[in-house]
C-alpha cells in the first residue's frame, strides 16, 4: 500500500513514515495542507493520515477536498482534541477513521492496514493462492507451509501480487505502490526484486512475467 503522511510536526511525521516504513509500506510525507493538495493530485494513495491542525490549508480542507475528488483513498484523522465533538466533527467532513494523539503506535498501523483493505476492491485480511500465504499484519509469507523470509520490498510487491488475484500487475504499478516518490522512475528495482522473490519462494516457480506487461501470481 502507498500512504501520503500529512503532518506538521516534523518529528512525529517522520517518525510515523519510518514507522509504516518498516511495516513493508510504502510512504511519502509533507508537512503542510498545501502540499498535501499537490501530492494528491499527482499520486494515488491508498491512505491519508491526515493531521487535522495544520498551517497554510487546513486538514479540514485537505478532507473536503479529497472527499470531493471521489477518489478511493481513505482517511484516518489525527488530531490532540479528545473531545466527542471534535471527533464527530472529523467524521462527518468524510474522514473514514479517527485517532487522537498521543496514540499507540501499533494501533495507528492496524487502523491504517483495516483501511487500506477498503480503498481498493475488498481483500481479505490473509491472501492465500497457490500455495502462497501472506499475513500482513504478522508480515509473513509461508508457501505450502514453508515459512519464507522476505525483504521488506519483497514483501510490497508480493503483497500488491497476491491483491490482483491472479490478474496482471505491471511494473510501473508495482513501482508506484511498493516504493515512495523519490524511488527513479527509469529503474531496474522492480525487475531485481522479482528475481530475488522468485528465488525466495522456489520451485515451482508461481510468479509469471507476462512480456510486455507485468507480473502475476498463477
Amino acid at each position: 500500500m502507498r500512504i501520503l503522511v500529512v503532518e506538521d510536526e516534523r518529528l512525529l511525521a517522520d517518525g510515523i513514515a519510518e514507522g509504516l516504513r518498516l511495516e513493508s509500506l510504502a510512504v511519502d510525507v509533507v508537512y503542510d495542507g498545501e502540499a498535501a493538495l499537490e501530492r494528491l493530485g499527482v499520486n494515488e494513495y491508498d491512505v491519508v493520515v491526515l493531521d487535522r491542525d495544520l498551517p497554510v490549508v487546513s486538514g479540514d480542507q485537505v478532507c473536503r477536498a479529497l472527499v470531493d475528488s471521489g477518489a478511493y483513498t481513505r482517511i484516518l484523522m489525527l488530531t490532540a482534541a479528545t473531545e466527542v465533538g471534535r471527533r464527530v466533527e472529523g467524521l462527518a467532513l468524510g474522514a473514514d477513521d479517527y485517532l487522537g494523539k498521543p496514540f499507540a503506535f501499533a494501533e495507528l498501523v492496524a487502523r491504517v492496514r483495516a483501511l487500506g483493505r477498503r480503498s481498493r476492491p475488498p481483500a481479505p485480511p490473509v491472501l492465500e493462492r497457490g500455495g502462497l500465504r501472506l499475513d500482513p499484519y504478522r508480515r509473513e509469507v509461508h508457501r505450502d507451509g514453508r515459512y519464507v523470509a522476505l525483504s521488506r520490498k519483497e514483501f510490497a510487491v508480493l503483497e500488491e501480487l497476491l491483491r490482483a488475484d491472479g490478474g496482471v500487475v505491471s511494473a510501473e504499478q508495482l513501482l508506484e505502490r511498493a516504493w515512495d516518490e523519490h524511488i527513479d522512475p527509469f529503474t531496474n528495482v522492480v525487475r531485481m526484486t522479482v528475481m530475488t522473490l522468485r528465488r525466495k519462494l522456489g520451485e515451482p516457480q508461481l510468479v509469471e512475467t507476462v512480456a510486455g506487461v507485468g507480473y502475476r501470481v498463477r
